[in-house]
């Protein structure tokens, strides 16, 4: 098995594990495996010659997940804070290597509105029920996600904005756990499960559209040597 295969198989026992002791209530598996998931996938990503921005967004991801391993409000503050510091690093990524015309413009127009639209009322709905000392911090947060989750989808494509939908997603949920409206059965769960398929499809959904854009490249080159 090659190391970058090693490396996949390695974030996917995490991510299982992750999820099945969340499933089952095992919590000590969760503290072990949900540190592991993020650098694992950005070594894998390191060998797949990914851009450093997108090391730095899952590194960025990586602090975020720990430091919401605590429960005090002062680490979910430090926690947004990373993560938000990661969605820079993605927009930063899709504005440098993304591309404009990745879907037509009635379809980004489409995406603009129903993002835009989508973060309104979302804040909106949630502002009453938040603690008043969070209120604007999940409001500046929320801009940004919906900023990086429609990038995404209009910078990379489908899989990569897939991902930012699913981060979208995610961070809603634990947004709808702190304004303590009612939850499913077994939150954690769900927003573990949409994140880790978020950071799996924004990081693939990247590699895979760099790789087709350089393999135009390769080809002409290729042709010129002939």
């Amino acid at each position: 098995m090659t190391p970058s295969r090693l490396l996949l198989a390695a974030f996917g026992l995490a991510a299982a594990v992750d999820l099945v002791s969340l499933a089952v209530g095992f919590d000590a598996g969760h503290t072990v495996a949900k540190p592991l998931l993020m650098p694992l996938l950005a070594l894998w990503a390191a060998l797949r010659q990914a851009p450093r921005l997108l090391l730095a967004a899952l590194l960025f991801g990586w602090g975020g997940d720990i430091l919401l391993l605590s429960d005090a409000e002062l680490a979910f503050l430090a926690g947004m804070g990373s993560f938000a510091a990661g969605h820079v690093c993605y927009l930063a990524l899709f504005r440098t290597y993304g591309s404009r015309n990745a879907v037509p413009r009635a379809r980004a127009g489409l995406l603009a509105l129903g993002y835009g639209t989508a973060l309104v009322t979302t804040v909106a709905l949630l502002w009453p029920d938040l603690p008043a000392d969070l209120r604007v911090p999940v409001a500046g947060y929320s801009l940004l996600l919906t900023a990086m989750a429609y990038g995404s989808a209009t910078r990379l494509g489908l899989f990569a904005g897939l991902g930012g939908a699913l981060f979208l997603l995610s961070d809603t949920l634990i947004a709808t756990g702190v304004a303590d409206w009612p939850q499913l059965p077994g939150p954690d769960f769900w927003i573990m499960l949409t994140y880790i398929a978020a950071q799996a499809l924004l990081t693939g959904g990247t590699l895979g559209a760099l790789n087709a854009r350089r393999a135009p490249a390769a080809t002409y080159g290729e042709m010129r040597a002939v």
